[in-house]
Parts: C-alpha cells; structure tokens; sequence
C-alpha cells in the first residue's frame, strides 16, 4: 500500500463489486441522503436545509457543484448537495481540548476521513512545535503574526494566496486586492488544476473564458454532447435537465471511457410522481466509450464527416455564419481532409461508424450544445481539445443563438466567481488598470505563479508564505510527497478552513488554522445579516444567506479573516478595510467599478435569481486579435499507449466531494468498502494475469523518466476501453509527477497518467 496514511474511513465488510443497473439519483439517492443525516444527527437542521438550499429569495447556494439554480423549483437539491451541507452543519466540535489531547504527529496518521469527522473548528490555532500540537490564540494575535511574517519578506512575490471553489465573491474581491496591494499576483486556484485549459481554449477561439450557453439554452436544445462528465456524482442537478431533454425528443450523446450512472437512467427526486412509480427517463441517447485523451480525434471526425457531407448537401454547414463571423475555415477545412479516418480511429478508440452516427446527430440537429469537464481538460492537449470543439460548433453556426455554444461545466461552486473576481495569476492589463484608479493602489503587473509553480517555488526556497483560502491544498495538488515537502519548506502556512484536515498538518515552521463561517451559517457584520454572491457555471451571480447559528462564537467570516490578515500585513493602507467589513453591499459597489459586466451590481444581484454577467460572443462580438472566431488547425496527438502501458485517469467516487471522502463506498460504480483500487479493462486484466481482487503495483513514469508507485491496489473489472484504467484522487495524485502538466495550460495531467500494472511483488 502507500506510505500515505489512508484516506477513507475504515471499511464495513470486505470489498465488494457489483454492476449498477439502477437508475441514477431517485430512491438510491433518497435513502443514501437519509442514513447520511442520521449518521450526522442534524434531524432538524438537516431538513431545513434542504428547504432553504438553491432558492432565489433568502436561501443559500448549495456549496458543492457549480450547476445553475432553477427558477421556480421547490426541491432544486441533490444527494451529494445535501451530504455537503449535512457535513459542514454537524453538532460535533473541534476545539482546544482535541488539540491538546493529539500531537501533530499523531493525527498526521489518522485518515483523511477521521480528521474532517471531528467536527467544526472553533477557534483559531497556532502550530507549536516545542509540543508538536496546536495551541489556541487570539485574532489579533493571530492576524499579527501574518502580517509580521509578510512585511519581513524580502520580496512580496515570496508569498503565495491560494483559492478553492468555495470563496464567494465579496471575499475574493477583498483577497486579491490584498495580494496585489502587498505586491503579488501568486493567485494560484483550483482552476489551475481543473478548468484552466477551458479558459485558454475559448480565450483563444472566441475571445472570452466562459461558455456561452445557459439554462434556457439547455432546455431548448435539440442535441446535447456531454463529454469527460460523470453528471450523476460531479453535477448531479444536470440529470434534471438531461431528463426533460430527452422526453422533448433531444438527442443526447455522452463521451467517457465509463459509461457512468447518469448516462443512462435518473428518477429525479422532486418529481414525485416518478419518484412513488419507480419511473425512469433515459438520460442518454447514445454513448461512446472514447480512449481516454481520445476526445479530439472524435470531434476532428464528426467535423470531418460534416465537411464530407457538405459536398452534397450545402445545409450540412452554415457557410453564411462562417463567412460573417469566422476566420481560418479554409485552413480548418484542408486540415480535416488531410486527417485520414484510420487515424481519427486509432486515436478516438472509436470505429468509423460510431463516430458517423454521432456526426448524424450533429447535423441532425438545429441547435447544438457541446458540454465538458475534467475528462477533457485534464490532459496535455486539453487546450487543443476545446478549440476543436468549438470548432465543431463553428461549423454550423451553433453559437449567439438560443439552444447552442459551448458549456464548460465547473465542478466547485463558486471557481467560476473566483476568476471572475479577480483570482487570476495571469490578470487582464484593463482589469489592474481599473483596479489601480478605483482602489488607489498599484498592483504589480508581472504574472505570478500558478499552482504547479507554486510548489516548485516552494522547493526552491522562493515562495515562504501559503496562505489558503479553503480546500484541502496538500491533498488536492499532484505528486503528494513532493507537494507536502515544499509546504513543509515554508516559513508560514495559514489555513482558513472550516473542518481539520490534511493539510493543517503538512504546515511550515509556523502555522495557523484560521476557521471561518459555513455557507450555511448567519453572517453578522455591523450593518446586519450579510449576504454574499457567487457565480454559477453559466454566469449567473445570484445571492446566498445562511439560516443556521455558527458552530462557534469565535468564528469569522471570511471577509473579516481577509481584512484582519490585511490590516495586519498593510499598516499604512488607505483602503478600507473594517469599512468594507461592516456592510458588504460597501463591497459590491467598489466590484461594480472594477469588474467589466458588475454594473449596478447590489440592485441587479437582488432581483430574483439574479443577474447573467454579459457575455459579449453569446452576442457574436469576438474579443480576440481578428474580431472574429477563430478555428483551430491543430493537429493530432497520438494519446495511443505504448505496448505493456495503461492511461490512468483519477476521479472522484461517488460518495466523495473533492477530497472529503463521506465512505469507502461508490453506488453508482457498484463499489463496497474499497478505495484503494483501480478498474481495468477484463482483456488488459487477463494479459497481466490479473483477477478480480487481486492486489497489484501500479507505476508511474514521468515525463522527467521518474516513477511512482502504489503498492497492494486491488485490480477491479469494469467496462472501459482496452488500454484505459482509472481510480480514485486524491490518493492516486502520488502517481502524478509535477513535471507530469500540460506545456498548454500549466494543469496536473490527472487523466492521463503512464502507467503499468502487474500482480503486486
């Protein structure tokens, strides 16, 4: 096994793999939903919770997944929503007197799992290392500390502001204004490891780092192309708009090496006429089973094939949108016909066939949106990949009009918001310019660092200072020894969190834990109860208002963390920070100055549902160097494994949220009291002499030609390509090396991992 500790909580019953023919979410995800309250004991708060979650007038925003909230619907929740906010509302505590009773060393051997069930923390803790244990101080204290550590740095850039998904915007607004008034965009976030090739790929296609489509495109498509998404467990409110698609006759195609649960079936739970019949609808219309990192060669044929059919029927591309609105057809249109079919098919996995019927689809369709995840990002060429997607969309004109573009789907609630706020290691001129004349600072204009650079610089004895706003970074980052090293190597590591994980105990020579306000807890400033924003995948900013008393009276929110920290570290800084504290609206009309498309944001944010940020390609204005859409004429990659090698993407299991992991269990994959696995193809099993259960060595070898290896990994059959495998993160980042990102866009190749596979020695 690793030398990691483990990650999950300690097994029920000995390991269990059954296939899962039922359909997803329905009375599986009521009864999960269930025992997982009851184990927490939030009978009350439980149920109030998920009355008040995702709704447009006082309610808050779901803190898991980042799908739109829908107008009108009561029930707009999800099982693992409703595990996410029973986790972050348990009664049970983490005060001085656990700190007192465990040394660092200690509980650096407890499970990932046992750490976060502990409970909530109450009071800010700073690391000890005479005693090896966390001991209590004061804010002041606390924030003194930070900001003395910062103003003794030789360079501001010495310092790192990392991001998870979970800030709202007030919150991220204030925190980059705090990392460039000290001098630094080190603004690393989880989009550098998740959607950061999204960003560059539509950047460059269309002038923008955001799909165009929303909710209501969705609801009037006639084609839908989910590629690299496991809706079911990563977006599981998708499954609602899966299902009213396919029951208006849309056509509906998943991409994945997996066949996943939501690809299939769903018994949406609030619909309860479906719900008490046992009624499914089909979520799929087809599935293609693509190699992993095959998703190109597949969008290259669909396009190939739209093109070929094009010379006998002219209405198979939109030659008037083409004209008026694109630049590089030509170019495109040569490079396709030089691709030759055997090569799209050695590299998509895919027989010819398969990819015509889903090019028939394609052209079937009057209006097509093409969706993605971490399946397509998470790979060397994930930029080039997006290109060629929108490049599909091109052709047809499926773009600034109702039903159609292109939909990245952003798994953390408010990464999106994050980015848009500010957040961004690579920041626009026209944004620090705006920042500059409304802030009265002058921000840095050099790009900082990112997070793969962020560790490295750690290892160089660059970067002294983490702080970490939310999330679980030790855990989160690829090739975890080497990460942990690096944190290990700081002079400070701060952590605003709201449960005790991994990451408090991998710290630097000093160290603090910071616990903040859930999302779910009232937020009470000078002015009153405070209300954040955040931005959903698809642009809308809406408000969200906790409904439930603070696990603790020393609790902060995070605003008041951020300016604390500020005021410390900037002591002679004009902005105002307590000011901004006491009524975050203060905030909001600073944002409304510097951010392009927050206009008169505190009106427009409290009208119902909120506010779509604008999107100038929805409206055909291309922000890019020609004014115009640009195709792509990337070529191929061969993403084909060699000989007695597997591709190895991680993934989260079912009953897992990023890295908080509920149980050892995966419903939808028809997994029982296992964690440490790896499904494999049965052929590629056989090859190896592998059977079910049987433990294996899996190694990793680097770009740098460094291995990795897991050791005792029990081999599980299932349904993927030959040549793919795949387990679960984060206790398979060890495998990834942090020379292992993509040269596109810096991000951890977490999809496509070399691998080899043999009987454990």
């Amino acid at each position: 096994m690793s030398e990691e500790p483990s990650v999950g909580p300690v097994p029920e019953g000995p390991p269990r793999s059954r296939p899962y023919h039922h359909p997803a979410a329905g009375w599986g995800a009521a009864k999960a939903v269930t025992e997982f309250v009851v184990h927490e004991r939030e009978f009350v708060d439980g149920p109030r919770a998920v009355l008040r979650m995702n709704h447009e007038n006082g309610g808050f925003d779901c803190p898991g997944c980042a799908w739109p909230d829908t107008q009108g619907l009561r029930l707009d929740i999800c099982e693992n929503g409703i595990k996410h906010v029973t986790w972050e509302m348990t009664g049970k505590r983490v005060g001085r007197e656990f700190f007192a009773a465990h040394t660092v060393s200690e509980l650096s051997r407890w499970s990932d799992f046992a750490l976060e069930d502990q409970g909530r923390l109450t009071e800010p803790m700073s690391y000890d290392a005479a005693s090896d244990r966390y001991v209590p101080i004061g804010w002041a204290e606390a924030f003194e500390l930070f900001g003395r550590t910062v103003r003794e740095l030789d360079d501001p850039n010495q310092a790192a502001y990392y991001t998870s998904g979970r800030l709202g915007n007030e919150a991220t607004f204030l925190y980059q204004l705090m990392a460039r008034e000290l001098g630094t965009n080190n603004l690393p976030d989880c989009s550098n490891m998740c959607h950061e090739a999204s960003g560059r790929a539509l950047h460059a296609s269309l002038g923008t780092g955001k799909g165009t489509a929303d909710l209501k495109d969705w609801d009037s498509a006639d084609a839908l192309f989910i590629m690299g998404v496991n809706a079911a467990s990563n977006a599981p409110r998708m499954l609602t708009s899966l299902a009213e698609a396919y029951r208006r006759g849309a056509q509906i195609v998943h991409i994945n090496p997996m066949i996943e649960a939501g690809a299939t079936r769903t018994i949406i739970p609030h619909e309860f006429t479906q719900m008490a019949l046992f009624r499914a609808t089909r979520t799929s219309t087809l599935n293609l089973q693509v190699r992993s990192g095959g998703d190109m060669a597949l969008m290259r044929g669909i396009a190939k094939a739209t093109l070929e059919r094009a010379e006998s029927d002219h209405g198979a591309v939109d030659q008037e949108f083409i004209d008026r609105h694109t630049t590089g057809f030509a170019e495109y249109k040569a490079l396709c016909a030089a691709t030759p079919w055997e090569e799209i098919e050695r590299q998509s996995g895919l027989a010819r066939d398969d990819i015509l019927r889903a090019a028939r689809v394609y052209r079937g369709a009057d209006r097509s949106i093409i969706s993605w995840c971490l399946g397509v990002t998470q790979h060397e060429h994930g930029v080039d990949t997006i290109r060629e997607i929108v490049n599909v969309l091109l052709l047809r004109g499926n773009l600034g009009r109702e039903g159609a573009g292109p939909s990245p789907v952003r798994g953390h609630s408010n990464v999106q918001g994050n980015r848009t706020c500010g957040i961004d290691h690579r920041p626009p001129k026209e944004f620090l310019d705006r920042l500059a004349r409304v802030c009265g600072i002058d921000p840095p204009r050099a790009d900082g660092l990112d997070v793969v650079n962020t560790i490295e610089a750690m290892h160089r004895g660059e970067v002294k200072v983490f702080v970490g706003m939310g999330g679980n970074f030790a855990m989160a980052a690829p090739d975890t020894p080497y990460t942990h090293a690096g944190l290990r190597s700081c002079e400070l590591t701060v952590h605003v969190s709201t449960k005790l994980n991994r990451s408090h105990l991998v710290h630097g020579r000093r160290a603090l834990i910071l616990p903040c306000l859930g999302r779910t807890e009232k937020d009470v400033q000078r002015s009153g109860v405070q209300q954040t924003s955040v931005e959903d995948s698809m642009s809308m900013v809406h408000l969200s208002v906790g409904m439930k008393r603070p696990a603790s009276h020393h609790l902060l929110s995070e605003p008041a963390i951020i300016a604390g920290l500020a005021r410390a570290a900037l002591p002679n800084s004009d902005t105002p920070w307590d000011w901004y504290v006491e009524d975050y609206d203060r905030i909001r009309d600073t944002m409304a100055q510097v951010l392009d498309g927050f206009e008169d944001f505190n009106r427009r944010v409290r009208l119902p549902m909120g506010f779509r940020i604008k999107q100038p390609a929805r409206e055909l204005i291309f922000l890019t160097p020609s004014g115009l859409a640009e195709f792509s004429t990337a070529r191929l990659p061969d993403v084909v494994p060699a000989p007695g090698t597997l591709i190895l993407g991680t993934m989260r299991s079912h009953d897992q949220w990023n890295t908080t992991i509920y149980s050892d269990n995966d419903r939808y994959r028809g997994i029982k009291n296992l964690r440490t696995l790896v499904f494999m193809n049965a052929d590629d099993m056989r090859e190896r002499g592998i059977g079910q259960f049987d433990p294996v060595d899996i190694t990793s070898t680097a770009r740098d030609g460094t291995t990795r290896s897991l050791h005792g990994y029990l081999a599980v059959r299932h349904n993927l390509p030959k040549g793919c495998c795949a387990g679960y993160m984060p206790e398979m980042n060890v495998l990834c090396s942090i020379t292992d990102h993509s040269t596109q866009s810096d991000q951890p190749l977490m999809k496509h991992l070399r691998v080899t596979i043999g009987p454990a020695a």
